[in-house]
């Protein structure tokens, strides 16, 4: 957490104004990074402790995510509305995080499953 709030405290100490597509403003730092040990004797998951969040929501978009999904429905039968305002009247998001993660679409018909190749990378070069 101590990395986070360092980051926002830079952010804001030293952020350039940026436009941004709400008009609300933006304060930006180039290069800027963190680093986390997730190891088992690390501190592990970098998970936010300053503001609430909906564990339940998070995994299930994530699911829907590695399904390649690209309509509400399964988020809704699960109780998760953050893509509702933006889904069509029957419940399509257009090509959103899943269709490209699963079925990133290249140029001269390249298909490629993002995720299919990390898993077949991490067997079969697992130091990668």
């Amino acid at each position: 957490m101590r990395q986070y709030h360092d980051l926002l405290r830079l952010v804001l100490e030293e952020g350039r104004p940026r436009a941004d597509r709400t008009g609300t403003g933006t304060l930006s730092v180039f290069g800027a990074h963190t680093r986390f040990d997730l190891r088992n004797e690390g501190p592990g998951f970098p998970l936010l402790t300053t503001k609430k969040l909906h564990i339940k929501s998070i995994i299930y978009e994530l699911l829907w995510f590695l399904r390649g999904d690209t309509n509400i429905q399964y988020l809704n039968e699960h109780g998760v509305t953050i893509w509702d305002e933006w889904a069509d009247e029957t419940g399509d998001l257009g090509r959103v995080y899943g269709a490209q993660w699963r079925d990133w679409r290249g140029g001269n018909g390249v298909r490629v499953d993002q995720i299919d190749n990390v898993i077949a990378q991490m067997k079969s070069n697992p130091q990668s």
